[in-house]
């Protein structure tokens, strides 16, 4: 796809870099490392999502106020053609997983305007939800910790004490919760269930390292490129803030497993558990670029650009393998900005590029 008048505009969505951080930012400063001139805006869900004021190469151009996913793909299109009409863009990169039904829902609408947003079939994405994952690992005979979905609490119940306590509860997005009793497993269901809707998920504890595949899918079956680390930090929530390049044949086996059965297309993350007594065992799959991508970006493998190329119908752009050994540990600075940005995003939805800053040299 190329536009014919003016060079090419991407959004992107995903853009809070807290505690928890969100991929947009990450996917930005890929993008910037392969297409410096680019124009970049951000689509967000909150004034005070940090990316929106970076200023340095996941920076944006400007930032847009969306609906929330759970209102609907109605309301994002009508908002998305509103911030078209404004500001027209060519391609679409949604980074959360709960907005991309949402897009998928979307895909021939936007085809229709010009706008392309590489995504997997709605069977795949179906496939690979928590709820369904440890049916398709034994279908194609991945191991997977045991794992329970349901939206009845007592059948959860009845299935947490069979594996014992300690276990994880997890929502139907996001959000993982470790609960010692069935006290704290009802507590957890009545708030993830609010939080997330049904199902619920219950999955055995398998303690052991764990391990994190980002990578391409081709549409076909095949994988385009990846990178595969094993995290040596991690948040309270379990989110890597640390890994280093890992060589392993049999993940790599695992991966290529999953990836042809469902013939994956677009951008997705793997995530694995190794016990000392157990082979690795998948426990999610993310169908989106993880925090960490513009780590191998950095390292030669940048698969956000290699996707953005795609679209654009140019010439593909090469992929390194990443160097065994190479690792990232993640570092949190203080974003300045004018807080006229902040009262602009939050009263107009919208903010056309950062104002100055005034710098004290004393």
């Amino acid at each position: 796809m190329k536009h014919k008048s003016r060079p090419p505009v991407v959004a992107v969505t995903g853009l809070h870099r807290g505690e928890n951080p969100q991929p947009g930012p990450a996917v930005t400063a890929s993008l910037r490392r392969r297409f410096p001139d680019l124009r970049i805006i951000g689509l967000s869900y909150d004034p005070l999502e940090s990316g929106q004021y970076a200023a340095g190469l996941d920076r944006i151009d400007a930032a847009y106020l969306v609906p929330y996913p759970r209102l609907g793909h109605q309301e994002l299109l009508k908002r998305l053609d509103a911030i078209a009409r404004k500001d027209p863009f060519d391609i679409v990169i949604p980074c959360l997983d709960s907005e991309i039904p949402n897009y998928l829902r979307l895909q021939r609408d936007l085809a229709k305007r010009g706008i392309s947003c590489v995504l997997p079939d709605a069977k795949a994405m179906q496939r690979r939800g928590k709820e369904n994952l440890s049916k398709l690992c034994e279908d194609i005979g991945v191991p997977t910790p045991a794992t329970r979905a349901s939206s009845n609490l007592d059948e959860l119940l009845v299935f947490a004490g069979s594996l014992g306590y300690p276990t994880y509860v997890k929502g139907r997005f996001y959000e993982a919760r470790l609960v010692h009793s069935p006290l704290e497993l009802r507590i957890a269901f009545d708030e993830l269930m609010q939080a997330w809707g049904g199902p619920v998920l219950v999955q055995e504890v398998v303690v052991g390292e764990e391990y994190d595949v980002v990578g391409l899918g081709d549409g076909k079956g095949g994988i385009v490129g990846s990178c595969t680390i094993r995290k040596m930090l991690r948040t309270k929530a379990g989110k890597g803030f640390g890994g280093v390049v890992i060589a392993d044949p049999s993940l790599d086996k695992l991966a290529q497993k999953v990836i042809r059965a469902l013939k994956w297309n677009g951008p997705f993350e793997l995530e694995f558990v190794k016990s000392p007594r157990r082979p690795h065992q998948l426990f999610e799959m993310n169908p989106r670029f993880p925090a960490w991508v513009d780590f191998p970006s950095q390292l030669g493998c940048n698969l956000p650009a290699r996707m953005v190329a795609r679209m654009l119908d140019a010439k593909p752009i090469p992929l390194a393998d990443c160097a065994v050994g190479q690792m990232y540990v993640r570092h949190c600075v203080d974003i300045v900005g004018n807080i006229a940005d902040l009262a602009q995003m939050a009263s107009t939805g919208e903010r056309s590029g950062p104002r100055p800053i005034h710098f004290n040299s004393r």
